[in-house]
């Protein structure tokens, strides 16, 4: 497993349209089609589900959004995934391990019927595969040292302390610190989570901004820092989510729209979703606002 590779999905300041599966490959159309001629005759994603009594789910291998834990396949999106097929009729995921930027080119070929990872809505992936509405959002947190002993809660009182904030190499936390009018001076850039966290505790940050997803789940084996409430950041006065959600193959509608009803029954419902995803660091700050449409994040 990657020491903390959630960032795949969230985004980088300057990452290609490639990655992630946003490339159409030659031939994987025709295998599409191939895929979903159960719906040409009659039978549609969910019906062919239900009679096969499982359906094949892909997974990154990427803690806390999905991932093996021995033999068992773990983590927000085939907990959640589960939840909602068992009520639509189907008991089982088989999982399948791919590669993060063959997600969705896998997808499409047919390999799989749904992407259980936890993958960023974008327009660009929206082009080529339908996305539930969002199962999650992502808002910003602080790693501080155990106690917090500079009382920082956001980005306006880490300026107004004048602290030093660690940011991700290249990931889009820099532009809020930038966006929040913190000094370029007092940001710091780090590799990998963990060398943020090396960094507060050894005392060369104040504090390490990351999606709390992240830090709570980093924070498990770093018990000498803690973690702020999570608050959602603005760049350009523009709220920034970071929204996720699961990934079905273009012309399974019927399938998006089944699973979305079931969806929406858990987000609904502040302590089922809680409930079932605490475990992996999601808590109702990661609910997503029932105003917030995959329709309107697929156009920008």
């Amino acid at each position: 497993m990657a020491d903390f590779p959630n960032l795949s999905r969230r985004g980088f300041i300057n990452r290609s349209a490639a990655v992630g599966g946003l490339l159409v490959v030659p031939g994987l159309l025709s295998a599409c089609s191939k895929a979903d001629a159960g719906a040409a005759d009659g039978e549609g994603a969910l019906d062919k589900l239900r009679k096969q009594g499982f359906v094949r789910v892909a997974y990154a291998n990427e803690a806390p959004y999905g991932y093996m834990e021995g033999e068992e396949l773990k983590g927000e999106a085939p907990t959640l995934h589960r939840e909602i097929f068992k009520a639509l009729g189907v008991d089982e995921l088989k999982p399948t391990l791919s590669e993060w930027d063959g997600l969705i080119p896998g997808l499409q070929a047919g390999k799989y019927d749904v992407v259980s990872a936890g993958m960023a809505i974008t327009p660009e992936r929206c082009a080529n595969a339908l996305f539930s509405e969002p199962e999650f959002i992502s808002p910003t947190a602080l790693m501080v040292r155990k106690g917090n002993p500079e009382e920082l809660t956001d980005l306006a009182s880490a300026k107004a302390a004048g602290v030093t904030i660690g940011v991700m190499s290249g990931a889009v936390e820099g532009s809020y610190a930038e966006g929040a009018g913190i000094p370029e001076s007092k940001i710091k850039t780090v590799q990998k989570p963990q060398d943020g966290a090396d960094a507060v505790k050894g005392g060369r940050i104040d504090a390490f901004l990351l999606t709390g997803i992240s830090l709570r789940w980093l924070a498990k084996t770093n018990p000498e820092t803690e973690v702020t409430e999570a608050f959602v950041p603005e760049l350009d006065g523009k709220q920034q989510f970071s929204p996720g959600g699961a990934v079905f193959r273009q012309g399974n509608e019927d399938l998006r729209d089944s699973f979305n009803r079931e969806l929406k029954k858990i987000v609904s419902d502040r302590s089922r979703y809680v409930g079932l995803l605490q475990e992996y660091g999601f808590g109702a700050t990661e609910i997503p606002p029932a105003t917030l449409k995959t329709a309107d994040l697929c156009k920008g």
